[in-house]
């Protein structure tokens, strides 16, 4: 069976009787636990109007539905109920890796159809998943006579907050993609933003908005177009007029509600995973989620070159280094990025003298992969695109072989162009330039994906389309990156402010796993410039922010000096069986916990942002009557990420119990680390 073993399905269906002509409803579902309400009904001018109530509160208020085209009349007036339908759901599946094991996906779905009273008379339904914890929707259209397909000009539907409250978002349609910082407003003042956009609504109910399974269509961004608290969609452009194109029977991604009373219940939720399809791509033992370090830091911070010459970092005896230093700690894969033809000159969206199956002079793939064999250390390769899409795939099978021929279990992919200049050439040699985030790069993403899967490879993607919960359909997607990561902190000025990773928990995160690329403990950029981080922070973020594959992205020379440390590094693992969110505010602190998948152990992060502050949080997740050892790294009394004091780490060792609650104070700009070992 599909996509790991099938623990328990129930599944009900009850159909209700059609509801001839109705004009106003409202059709109504809950979620199975009576909690959250759903209502569709027509208004004024015979529009589709749907509502969301949580424990008899309003989250959102009556939002309009549609689509404009751009070559017949829109859909959004003159509408008519025609039918409705309820099922109940209820599944938990097992996935290969991920941050819980086993998934319920247990929810109760409303189809309601509709159609135009007059006019072309076309017809689709909208589809609503209600869950114990949000909603997910999605428009379905049919093939019908008087629409064989559709060309989408943008999408009308609406996101009407029914309370003023706070939003923390990203900015959409800038030229550096995703990787801005958060912004911190009123809902009225959001976008055009990025999604996830994560809001704590007045009476303290925190909603994430954002949609799953992004598939052939154009990703979601949200913009407020009035002063109030309503935030419409906004799809990204396509080379074309049309935003999105599409022939005979057709649905949208879901759009996405996670609702809970605080930010731990946000990121607690699996909604996300549990909207999009069961894995397409069968067994995945395959796949074995790890670390790896890698020849980039030293290029992040322009000490070697990605370029052939004098400081070419991916030479024979930079990456036998790597391997030697990887299997030397118990590292399965070394990341060797500009290892192969095309990075001279000016490769910055213009990526087509890329070869992905053409090694430089000074790398002998077939060598290096053999050492790294011997000593049980793999290499991940880097597929950078410079933006040139369409040249990358020409070379996807090619790339791909050279991979799996040379033992690479994972590539790392990379789009490095400014937004909306992915470079498209299509058979007829016609060249096009789209965004990250259009119907055709998502296209293009999945053709990546089944390719990879092909060679039995997965796949790190840089410079993404969004995450939406894809891993789930395609496990070989393994991480990806879509927001800022650690290389801003290579460069001097515009550093990550210690508020970030606290911003990233609880809204890009939400998305999938992250390649953040953690573990720089010797705090430094190029030019010496200080990271504004605490060293203990910098182990933390092997729990806070998932990925299956996790990067220690310092250099060797540099762990050297902090070996202390970086034992944490060595043994936190990056698979898991279960995930807690013990505390957290948004951009504030948070503390997660992660119990290791098959095993006994509990390792816990928690970071904050430039405020001292303590954390304090009861271990009763713990099982009851073990005795755990426990390793806790934490700041130092003086530690301060503005001072050099920011390598003060207090290490100590405790036995504690599932009945012990601990108090951890957090520095400016710091965190902590533990590793909980059940004693047998």
């Amino acid at each position: 069976m599909q996509f790991g073993r099938l623990l328990a399905f129930a599944c009900t269906l009850a159909f209700a009787l059609p509801a001839h002509a109705q004009t106003a409803g409202p059709v109504t579902a809950t979620s199975p636990d009576g909690s959250i309400v759903v209502a569709v009904k027509i208004v004024e001018d015979g529009r589709a109007a749907y509502t969301v109530t949580r424990k008899r509160t309003p989250i959102i208020a009556p939002s309009k539905l549609g689509f404009l085209f751009t070559d017949v009349a829109k859909i959004d007036r003159r509408l008519t109920i025609t039918s409705q339908e309820t099922r109940d759901f209820d599944q938990t599946w097992e996935q290969p890796w991920g941050e819980w094991r086993t998934v319920r996906n247990h929810y109760r779905e409303l189809k309601v159809g509709l159609k135009e009273t007059d006019g072309l008379k076309r017809d689709f339904a909208l589809t609503f998943r209600i869950y114990d914890d949000g909603v997910g929707f999605r428009y379905e259209f049919p093939d019908q006579p008087n629409m064989h397909g559709a060309n989408i000009a943008e999408e009308l539907t609406e996101f009407a907050f029914a309370q003023d409250g706070t939003a923390w978002w990203k900015p959409a349609f800038q030229w550096n993609r995703e990787e801005y910082l958060y912004n911190k407003t009123a809902i009225s003042a959001v976008g055009p933003a990025d999604t996830p956009v994560t809001v704590k609504l007045g009476d303290g109910t925190h909603v994430a908005l954002h949609e799953a399974a992004l598939v052939d269509y154009s990703g979601m961004t949200v913009a407020n177009g009035s002063a109030g608290n309503t935030l419409h969609a906004v799809l990204t452009p396509g080379a074309g007029r049309p935003k999105v194109e599409k022939k005979g029977a057709w649905s949208t991604p879901w759009r996405t509600l996670i609702i809970a009373n605080d930010a731990a219940g946000i990121y607690q939720s699996r909604l996300m995973l549990n909207l999009n399809e069961p894995n397409k791509l069968g067994d995945m033992s395959w796949f074995k989620p790890g670390k790896f370090v890698g020849v980039w830091w030293n290029m992040i911070k322009g000490e070697w070159s990605w370029a052939r010459g004098p400081k070419h970092g991916a030479t024979n005896a930079n990456v036998k280094s790597y391997i030697d230093f990887a299997a030397a700690n118990g590292i399965p894969q070394v990341l060797v990025e500009g290892w192969n033809v095309g990075w001279d000159g000016d490769w910055f969206g213009n990526g087509n003298d890329f070869d992905f199956a053409g090694p430089t002079a000074d790398f002998d793939a077939a060598m290096l992969a053999a050492y790294g064999k011997k000593k049980g250390v793999r290499l991940i390769g880097h597929h950078e695109t410079g933006g040139s899409a369409s040249h990358y795939d020409t070379q996807l099978d090619r790339g791909f072989k050279f991979a799996a021929d040379h033992g690479y279990m994972v590539v790392k992919t990379g789009y490095v162009t400014d937004a909306g200049q992915i470079e498209r050439v299509d058979p007829d040699g016609t060249k096009l330039r789209e965004w990250h985030e259009g119907q055709w790069m998502s296209n293009h993403f999945i053709r990546v994906a089944e390719t990879a899967a092909k060679y039995k490879v997965a796949f790190d993607s840089h410079e993404p389309i969004k995450g939406t919960g894809l891993q789930r359909t395609y496990p070989n997607w393994v991480a990806r990156e879509g927001s800022r990561g650690m290389e801003y902190n290579a460069w001097t000025g515009n550093k990550n402010p210690p508020e970030h990773e606290a911003n990233l928990v609880f809204t890009r995160m939400l998305e999938g796993p992250m390649d953040f690329t953690p573990g720089v403990l010797s705090l430094k950029g190029s030019e010496d410039s200080d990271i504004l981080s605490t060293e203990a922070k910098q182990l933390a973020l092997y729990v806070v922010l998932y990925s299956p594959v996790v990067m220690a992205a310092d250099t060797p020379e540099n762990y050297a000096k902090h070996m202390n440390t970086f034992k944490f590094i060595r043994d936190v693992p990056t698979d898991w069986e279960e995930t807690r969110v013990l505390n957290g505010e948004v951009g504030d602190f948070v503390t997660i916990a992660r119990k290791v998948r098959g095993g006994k152990d509990w390792f816990i992060g928690g970071v904050g942002d430039e405020q001292a502050r303590d954390s304090s949080f009861a271990l009763d997740f713990l099982t009851p009557g073990v005795r755990y050892e426990a390793e806790i790294y934490r700041d130092g009394d003086d530690a301060d990420y503005r001072t050099e004091k920011r390598h003060s780490v207090t290490i100590e060792k405790r036995v504690l119990t599932s009945a012990d609650r601990l108090n951890l104070r957090m520095a400016p700009g710091g965190g902590f680390a533990i590793r909980l070992k059940a004693r047998t």
